[in-house]
């Protein structure tokens, strides 16, 4: 069908992420009245723009960016609505740049999570966790709960040391891919 210029799905996914990123700093949630639309938005925005084809590529970069975090989700290292965000974006922007998002988003969260285990002084509970984590995704086939989850860390008061807004490190792997592309051309 008709071309559609790239400047419109990184709009919409900049002007989403961006708002997610508030309501995570904000709220510690990503809503799913943001993420559902905007998934749903860039499967149909591909079918319009370049069909059938163009619609499996978008669902083939929304299930990428998805199972790329579910298992985060699943052992309690995240929120839903973050999985649920990057399958928007996987949906808008297809599996490759998906792929460059999150490896810089995964940078940025470690460099952020650095700076609160040496603010707070956690490096004990934090390598206790760690070591939780590893346990949990060893014995993944066994059992996937986690025994505390998402919901229970944001009632501690302590949440701001403990917990990463993954959504503001999306929007900060975003613009370092975004400024990198533009210093190469």
């Amino acid at each position: 069908m008709n071309e559609s210029p790239l400047a419109i799905p990184l709009l919409v996914v900049m002007a989403v992420a961006l708002l997610a990123a508030v309501m995570d700093v904000w709220k510690f949630k990503v809503y799913n009245a943001l993420t559902l639309p905007f998934l749903a938005s860039g499967l149909l925005y591909h079918l319009v723009y370049h069909g059938t084809a163009g619609l499996a590529l978008s669902a083939v970069g929304a299930l990428f960016g998805f199972t790329t975090l579910l298992v985060l989700f699943l052992v309690g290292g995240m929120g839903g609505g973050d999985v649920k965000l990057v399958a928007g974006i996987g949906a808008w922007l297809g599996w490759a740049a998906t792929s460059y998002i999150l490896l810089a988003s995964f940078l940025c969260a470690g460099l952020y999570s650095l700076v609160l285990i040496v603010r707070y002084r956690t490096g004990r509970e934090t390598w206790i966790r760690m070591k939780i984590v590893w346990l949990r995704l060893a014995s993944i086939g066994k059992q996937l709960g986690a025994d505390e989850t998402i919901e229970e860390r944001l009632e501690r008061a302590d949440r701001r040391s403990q917990l990463v807004p993954f959504s503001i490190m999306v929007v900060t792997g975003m613009i370092g891919i975004l400024v990198m592309l533009f210093l190469e051309n």
